[in-house]
């Protein structure tokens, strides 16, 4: 990639890239944010909304505050592995500047936004992580022996600013002040600069490097800046950094085990509660949203939040394999799926299912097909170990689902037949894979390449999910009667370890005895 010249710089393209990034605008009716300051609420004749604008107010509220409170100027425990991991990444693409946005607010409706969540990416090379930081930009800067890491976000304003009191975006009366550029050094051990002067700094790094990559998707107005600053890019060099980000996270380091570790613990107390829960959402309009609710509760307080949409499937339900809608009722003698993970503050989460019997005890035809799960399950637990490729986990477990599906009568060929690369009639009842990879995703690495994931030999450290199912919809002429609307999946984290896997959250039981007698013990 070419290197690229100042002139470049000063086009209307431009322009309006470094308007779009720093004038993000608040919602309609709460005032602009503008680089330089906030305007304050619409006043116009068609807003219902104003912002006092005289002299004496602004120097009213700029006056008789106190100091704030002392900052947190600790280093973060993730701090010396997110710069292991710039290093890596340094390594990969020697004298290139390299661009990680955290990203955007994302509008709900409205005037309204989700609560945000840093791109994975940029925390994992941050370490940052909850809802630090909107609009904040990592770039590494090319030397003669790696890289610079430098931190461009928005600085804390003044009391004496409009933005102060009238920004919505980033207001400290609306949203609570920001952390200073010093404290956030201290903390990430990262150079921290003003996201104002993120152009200029740019192009100068541009001029003796050998190009320039980003996320193009993380943030669409830093992508809009960097694309006149670029000139001619090579086809396929955002889509490779994308990859090679991906391909970091494969293996895990000591500190994000310890966080999956506590994602995992904080998952089974939401267990906990759900079973807790059963016997009010027996019998409500919408039980299952009774269930979400009580697992849901258990994540916000014990972490940052669920790290995906929870899946409280009961009876018919549980063969939706992404059933999210949870407006369903819960009935004595079904069985409820439930696929839930809390993500904790550093943003890792876990993904554990567990299939219970909604009156603490299996039927004879319940017992039979999770029983079946459970011993995919375990067959994939014993082929897992280092040198085994990812996919023959999954091969294991389906050996096991088929010769199942055969013994009932429901496979139109043998086992062996289904098995093989023309046949695949098992998958009917388990159409999802067995594993996938963990960590700050729950689908993590999924932009890695096949040879580095599906075909890849696992290795210490790699943390993946060991999840069979079968599902019977309740429709399915071909499956005997007594099976017809049974759904089980059987889901657990595991880490691979130097001779095999440890299963991250075993304290979740998982043959139907422990189950019912864990059920017994909660209620």
């Amino acid at each position: 990639m070419s290197s690229q010249t100042t002139d470049q710089t000063t086009g209307p393209d431009v322009d309006r890239g470094v308007e779009d990034l720093l004038d993000r605008r608040a919602p309609e009716g709460e005032g602009p944010v503008v680089g330089g300051g906030a305007e304050g609420e619409d006043d116009t004749e068609t807003s219902h909304r104003s912002t006092p604008r005289s002299a004496a107010f602004r120097a009213f509220i700029a006056q008789g505050w106190g100091p704030r409170p002392a900052e947190d100027v600790r280093a973060a425990g993730s701090a010396p592995f997110a710069a292991r991991r710039r290093q890596v990444l340094s390594s990969l693409f020697p004298g290139e500047v390299l661009v990680v946005p955290a990203g955007p607010l994302v509008q709900r409706s409205n005037d309204t936004d989700y609560r945000f969540r840093p791109h994975s990416a940029f925390a994992h090379l941050t370490g940052l992580g909850t809802d630090r930081e909107a609009d904040a930009v990592l770039v590494l800067l090319p030397t003669a022996d790696g890289h610079d890491a430098v931190l461009y976000v928005r600085p804390q304003a003044t009391r004496d600013t409009e933005e102060f009191f009238a920004d919505a975006r980033y207001g400290e009366l609306w949203v609570g002040p920001r952390t200073t550029l010093p404290a956030l050094a201290a903390q990430t051990g990262l150079t921290c600069h003003d996201v104002a002067v993120l152009t200029d700094e740019l192009t100068a790094g541009l001029q003796d490097a050998r190009g320039l990559r980003v996320v193009p998707d993380a943030d669409p107005a830093v992508t809009a800046l960097l694309t006149p600053l670029r000139g001619q890019v090579p086809e396929k060099a955002d889509e490779e950094f994308v990859t090679a980000l991906s391909e970091l996270r494969l293996v895990k380091d000591e500190w994000e085990v310890d966080q999956l570790r506590q994602a995992v613990a904080a998952s089974a107390r939401g267990f906990e509660e759900v079973v807790r829960s059963l016997p009010r959402a027996v019998g409500h309009p919408r039980g299952e949203r009774v269930v979400e609710a009580a697992f849901d509760g258990t994540a916000r307080v014990e972490g940052n939040g669920v790290g995906y949409e929870t899946i409280s499937a009961a009876g018919d339900h549980a063969c939706t394999l992404h059933w999210i809608r949870n407006d369903g009722a819960i009935a004595p003698g079904q069985l409820l799926l439930l696929d839930a993970g809390v993500e904790v503050d550093s943003l890792y989460t876990a993904d554990v299912t567990r299939t219970l019997p909604v009156d603490g005890t299996f039927t004879p035809a319940q017992r039979r097909v999770y029983q079946a799960v459970l011993d995919a399950a375990e067959a994939a637990f014993a082929v897992a170990r280092p040198g085994v490729r990812f996919r023959e986990v999954h091969e294991a477990a389906m050996q096991v689902v088929a010769d199942r599906l055969s013994a009932w009568g429901m496979l139109p060929v043998d086992a062996a037949t289904s098995l093989g690369e023309d046949g695949q009639f098992h998958r009917r009842w388990m159409p999802h894979g067995t594993s996938h990879h963990l960590g700050l995703d729950v689908h993590d690495c999924a932009q890695a390449r096949k040879e580095m994931y599906l075909d890849a030999e696992l290795r210490e450290g790699m943390v993946f999910t060991i999840e069979p199912g079968i599902y019977v919809k309740a429709e399915d002429e071909l499956a005997p009667e007594e099976l017809r609307g049974i759904g089980v999946r059987i889901e657990d984290d595991v880490l691979v370890t130097a001779d095999g896997v440890e299963n991250l959250s075993a304290a979740l039981p998982r043959t139907p005895d422990e189950v019912e007698a864990w059920m017994a013990s909660l209620r």
